[in-house]
């Protein structure tokens, strides 16, 4: 049995397969309905990406973790809604600031309209968000805007850069901690809690949150190197020609810097130059695939995938349990 849609993950308890498949039907149902307006247009912009569909990964830990409590809790549903609608905002402004044109195998919201309407539209989607976490009680409320502070720090920390004497790796990954990491922890976390899960439960499933969702960026970022628009569903090699060090170059500049190799140097020159030539984008991305730096990258996912599936050790053994430890591996297969 499958659950989770593009990642195939394996559930063999059908009883389990059939709660979190309920689940996520009923989540798509309250996104079309959040996205609703009485303005004809902004429905269609905000259910422009909606529409699209996607891997839903934060609705499908929210039905994962409900499942250590009760996940038929009135509070469930609407808490996956809550994280979904908080992330499509995100892609909405993504886009415009990566100036990027494809999302989700169609035109992103800023190439379909333009700039101005894929910003409010994602503004207009973090309104509709914060009305139905406000009715999941205060708790949820603080901790949905802990995560969204921590969201837009992480974007401004990677639009300001390492400081003067910062390791860039290290500052990378405290960057996508904040911009992934803390909503995917926000995802276990509300599921868990709506459900009346134990609070060591709670605090588990949180930390594995953190560390899933590390590892889930960091196949994005190979994957946009890695993949053809087809696979990923937007245009390959997109963080390359907006000239955004993701993981895999940085480990590129690490090894030009310890080793100094002409292979190294010279894609390091390629990358430096204007990659918005169509044929500067291919050959570095025809590079970059055989470099060593892309593997060294793929590990770095695995070993943030490891370290979740370590995280789950004191939760009691159930199909639940199995589940989020077999997403450890659909995540990094993304990878692969």
């Amino acid at each position: 049995m499958t659950v989770g849609g593009p990642f195939g993950l394996s559930v063999r308890d059908q009883a389990l397969e059939a709660r979190v498949q309920a689940g996520l039907a009923a989540v798509e149902e309250g996104l079309m309905e959040a996205t609703k307006s009485g303005v004809p247009f902004i429905t269609e912009a905000a259910q422009h990406l909606v529409r699209a569909g996607g891997k839903r990964f934060r609705p499908l830990l929210v039905m994962l973790a409900s499942q250590f409590g009760d996940p038929h809790a009135p509070g469930v549903v609407p808490s996956a809604v809550v994280v979904e609608l908080t992330h499509l905002a995100t892609l909405y402004h993504d886009d415009v600031m990566d100036e990027a044109n494809v999302r989700r195998g169609v035109p992103s919201a800023n190439a379909r309209w333009d700039n101005s309407v894929a910003v409010l539209t994602g503004d207009f989607l973090f309104a509709r968000a914060s009305r139905i976490v406000a009715d999941l009680g205060p708790d949820a409320v603080r901790i949905q805007a802990e995560a969204f502070e921590r969201l837009v720090t992480g974007q401004i920390m990677e639009t300001a850069g390492p400081q003067e004497g910062d390791d860039p790796i290290a500052h990378y990954l405290d960057v996508i901690s904040g911009k992934t990491g803390s909503l995917v922890a926000v995802a276990v976390r509300l599921g868990a809690m709506m459900s009346g899960a134990d609070g060591d439960v709670v605090d588990v499933l949180t930390q594995y949150g953190e560390r899933i969702g590390t590892a889930f960026q960091l196949a994005d970022d190979v994957l946009d190197i890695a993949s053809d628009s087809h696979e990923s569903g937007k245009t390959p090699g997109t963080d390359l020609r907006e000239g955004i060090a993701t993981l895999p170059v940085l480990r590129l500049r690490a090894r030009a810097e310890r080793e100094g190799t002409p292979e190294d140097l010279a894609l390091c020159a390629l990358l430096d130059g204007d990659l918005t030539d169509e044929a500067r984008h291919a050959e570095a991305l025809a590079r970059f695939r055989a470099h060593p730096a892309l593997e060294e990258a793929r590990r770095d996912t695995i070993r943030y995938a490891d370290e979740a599936r370590a995280t789950l050790a004191p939760l009691p053994d159930c199909s639940a349990k199995e589940a989020l430890s077999s997403l450890c591996d659909a995540v990094v297969h993304r990878a692969v």
